[in-house]
């Protein structure tokens, strides 16, 4: 599929965030990295906040690519499929430099970015537990919806929390967070 014009604009708003922080993306940067007009900018992503939005919904989607193969990898074993789900998801996370401009922003106006993936992280939450309640409804985990729907929502969340902040290898905490799923999931 080409690159559209608005694809354009997005890589080199994570180019600029990875290299220079989120503090120096400015619309007229933005443009000149991407080779377009401001006005081009501003039609196809909006406002700066946005942008920003925009930027980590896109990476959201990566990830949850990584966890949609994980999960395609291992289609009869749920505890299977959450442990490399996670260890996967924790790997890519090591390796990705917007995460990485974005959790280190310390000064400044670069932590815009960060209320984003915590404190108003209900987009990204959101969607993620959209994601996974489809792929674990297959496996029958035995809960009803009102007990199913806050169990995700604890796995999802403590994924991210080990996302921003690591505690141990990413297989490890794939294995261990596989195994408190499971308890929870009655399997």
């Amino acid at each position: 599929m080409p690159e559209t014009t608005r694809d354009r604009i997005v890589a080199a708003a994570v180019e600029l965030t990875t290299s220079s922080g989120w503090a120096a993306v400015t619309m007229a940067r933005l443009a000149e990295a991407a080779g377009v007009s401001r006005q081009t900018v501003y039609n196809e992503v909006g406002s700066k906040p946005a942008l920003a939005e925009t930027m980590i919904l896109e990476e959201l989607a990566r990830f949850l690519q990584v966890v949609e193969q994980a999960f395609d990898a291992r289609p009869d074993d749920l505890g299977g499929a959450i442990e490399k789900a996670v260890s996967d998801v924790l790997t890519y996370a090591r390796a990705n430099k917007l995460l990485h401009a974005v959790v280190s922003a310390t000064h400044g106006a670069d932590t815009e970015l960060l209320p984003l993936l915590t404190t108003n992280a209900a987009g990204l939450l959101g969607v993620a537990k959209e994601v996974i309640s489809a792929r674990v409804a297959p496996y029958s985990p035995g809960l009803d919806a009102d007990h199913l729907d806050p169990a995700i929502d604890m796995v999802v969340r403590v994924v991210l929390s080990h996302v921003m902040q690591p505690s141990g290898s990413p297989e490890q905490t794939g294995a261990d967070i596989a195994w408190l799923a499971a308890k929870v999931l009655g399997g």
